[in-house]
């Protein structure tokens, strides 16, 4: 049947990580309340100290620090949870994670080849859907968890006619 051979990333994996954190309403909610809670009482306490001690230039360095908060957090967490993404794995999980992968579908699942040389079988029924993106196609294996392809790094098979045919094989044994 299809295969398909493809190089698989840390930013790739990083990407889709931040793709589901983006599409994740509680954390999104959290980060806009961080952004707003924390400046707005910032500029609060530089109102008491323009009120109560009529320090101007203190309470300008409020409002500066609150708008700077505004602005950098949302980069600071983003950052930080790069960094927390990656050291959810050992360093031995990432050199069997990263590197070449090699799909094959076949009748009853999906067999992934993964770079440490295992061999995983992932019955259409189990999967979910595939999605295709700009510089990805994802095929959900659960809710939060997929085989992430970069296009740009497909060694060998034609990727429309894989995802295609992945799509196929999902809609009838699915």
């Amino acid at each position: 049947m299809f295969e398909l051979e493809y190089e698989f990333r840390e930013q790739d994996l990083v990407h889709f990580n931040e793709l589901q954190l983006k599409n994740n309403v509680d954390i999104q909610a959290s980060i806009r309340k961080n952004r707003v809670f924390v400046p707005a009482i910032m500029c609060l306490i530089g109102i008491f100290y323009y009120y109560y001690y009529g320090n101007i230039l203190t309470t300008g360095y409020i409002g500066i620090l609150a708008v700077a908060w505004s602005i950098l957090s949302p980069y600071s967490m983003k950052v930080d949870m790069r960094r927390q993404f990656l050291e959810q794995y050992t360093e031995t999980e990432k050199a069997g994670m990263f590197g070449i992968h090699t799909l094959k579908i076949e009748k009853d699942h999906l067999i992934e080849l993964s770079p440490a040389g295992k061999k995983h079988k992932t019955p259409w029924a189990e999967m979910l859907r595939v999605e295709h993106l700009d510089k990805y196609v994802h095929i959900f294996v659960n809710i939060d968890s997929a085989i992430i392809i970069p296009i740009e790094k497909v060694k060998s098979g034609d990727l429309d006619k894989f995802a295609r045919q992945a799509e196929e094989m999902i809609d009838r044994l699915g």
